[in-house]
């Protein structure tokens, strides 16, 4: 029965090559998995995932493991690296499948509810068509005497012929009643003395029209005074129409990264979003046990140094730019600087690591791979 069983179809090739590297180190070494669990201080469950393909290690587990087994720690973080953006990107593919997924639910949700109004109105239609047919049915069998008789209408009474109609004369109160109209009305020929005051409402009428006319015209004049004196509307005018110079536009960062160039120098690079998936490690180097490193970010153009599995006190420098930042080891060995601005080629920034004892060692340019650059880790 073989020890390790098969690893997932969906895998992705980087991740897999790097697991079945893990499995050749503790072949070699002779170790069990609880053996391999009690020398690197991570559990059994742990390395069995690990092991199997479902769970990627972290890099201080995958340092403790070559420790361990006497394998290069460099070369195993390069594969590291290399694995970790592989799974990285498969986890982003899976974040996009399940929003798909989502709102592919949320879109057959609203439909149906969308459906539910059109039934209530083709259940209203044919209730209505079923009361019109209804009615329908009993007009027709309705008898011809309960017929809706036609509504009656009040004859007035006739006035003989030659009688005269009564006029504004034989009531006197009806134009007081009576509301005045702009427009005069017919009247007979005893009547033409009230068409006295129509005829004075006129010339009132006409006063505003003509104050107003003068007035427009008084403005027209001066307009025409203004535009014949000074047709270019002079300099002044032109620079005010002249726009302004648009104001310079801030870079656009991407989502979590707070700061980029001279902004960032001085500044821890995990807090601002400039490690992760916008790091690489252009320049390594390795010292006995210790390794530096050379972080470098595109999206901030900054870098900064790293040490691991070093000593306490061990100190990490790193100077670009006329900048330059220190970081000390602490007990679990490792540490990094804050950052320095990169204006050039980040394989020419200087990283140096100098031991408790004195003894100084450098980082050197990490040479490229078939697949990118062989530093290129999603990981501050």
């Amino acid at each position: 029965m073989p020890r390790w069983k098969a690893l997932p179809e969906e895998l992705d090739p980087q991740v897999a090559e790097f697991t079945g590297q893990l499995r050749r180190l503790v072949d070699r070494s002779g170790l069990s998995v609880a053996a391999v669990a009690d020398s690197t201080g991570y559990s059994k469950t742990s390395w069995e995932r690990y092991l199997n393909g479902r769970l990627l290690p972290p890099l201080r587990a995958v340092v403790a493991l070559a420790e361990t087994t006497g394998a290069h720690p460099s070369h195993l973080t390069t594969l590291w690296e290399l694995a970790e953006r592989a799974w990285s990107r498969a986890e982003m593919r899976q974040d996009v499948t399940m929003e798909a997924i989502r709102v592919a639910q949320a879109r057959a949700a609203l439909g149906e509810f969308e459906t539910e109004p059109a039934e209530d109105k083709s259940s209203a239609k044919a209730s209505k068509s079923a009361k019109s047919v209804k009615a329908a049915k009993d007009t027709k069998g309705a008898k011809p005497a309960q017929a809706a008789e036609p509504p009656r209408t009040e004859q007035l009474p006739q006035v003989p012929r030659g009688t005269e109609l009564p006029s504004s004369a034989d009531f006197p109160q009806w134009p007081a009643l009576a509301e005045p109209s702009p427009v005069p009305a017919v009247a007979p020929a005893a009547s033409a003395a009230p068409a006295a005051p129509v005829h004075r409402r006129a010339p009132r009428r006409g006063r505003p029209v003509m104050f107003v006319v003068g007035a427009v015209g008084a403005v027209l004049v001066g307009v025409a005074a203004v535009l014949l004196l000074n047709p270019g509307g002079g300099p002044e005018k032109k620079a005010a129409a002249a726009p302004a110079a648009a104001p310079s536009e801030k870079p656009v960062l991407p989502a979590g990264v707070h700061c980029t160039g001279a902004g960032c120098v001085g500044k821890d690079p995990e807090k601002m979003g400039c490690g992760g998936p916008h790091a690489i490690t252009p320049s390594r180097g390795v010292a006995g046990r210790a390794v530096i490193e050379v972080r470098y970010s595109k999206v901030c153009h900054t870098a900064w140094a790293r040490i691991s599995r070093a000593a306490q006190g061990d100190q990490a420098t790193i100077s670009a730019g006329g900048h330059s930042a220190t970081a000390q080891a602490e007990r679990d060995g490792d540490a990094y600087t804050p950052m320095v601005e990169v204006t050039g080629d980040p394989a020419k920034v200087a990283a140096c690591e100098t031991t408790v004892a004195g003894v100084k060692s450098c980082a050197r340019p990490v040479p490229a791979t078939s697949t990118g650059s062989a530093g290129e880790a999603p990981s501050g």
